[in-house]
């Protein structure tokens, strides 16, 4: 009897929260992560429009983050604007396995020293540099000639 009674509590709290349905099947509890896309002015919509298709599958904080940045956009020069939209671009094709590569990479150079973190950016720099010491040698080769 005991047991009855316990199922009889468990079963009407689960009806009030809302968890059980009139047939008694465990309903989802889905609860709407906003803003919506809907709920984005305007001009935020055009500014976050790469990351429209997947808007949806966003949680709270990163939809938080990219408001903040589609509210500061317009104070953004120009070429700011156009190389957050490079990347929102960039972002919004990678996979989701590249994405939580580029994640956890993120992470571990946020875990590095100031002097570490220097060593990298110079690196990368070097890295950036030398490819484009090779670009006017691949392009030259790459072109046609001229009879």
């Amino acid at each position: 009897m005991a047991q009855a009674f316990a199922a009889a509590v468990i079963l009407a709290v689960a009806c009030v929260a809302g968890v059980v349905t009139d047939a008694g099947a465990a309903a989802p509890i889905t609860r709407q992560v906003r803003p919506t896309w809907a709920e984005l002015t305007p001009q935020q919509r055009q500014v976050l429009a790469p990351l429209a298709p997947e808007w949806d599958q966003l949680d709270v904080t990163r939809r938080k983050k990219w408001v903040a940045i589609a509210e500061r956009y317009p104070k953004m020069s120009a070429e700011e604007q156009e190389r957050l939209q490079r990347r929102m671009r960039d972002w919004a094709r990678l996979s989701t396995d590249e994405r939580r590569a580029a994640r956890e990479r993120y992470k571990s150079l946020a875990s590095l020293s100031p002097q570490e973190r220097e060593a990298v950016k110079a690196s990368w720099a070097e890295y950036r540099r030398s490819l484009e010491a090779e670009k006017p040698a691949d392009e030259a080769a790459e072109a046609p000639v001229s009879p």
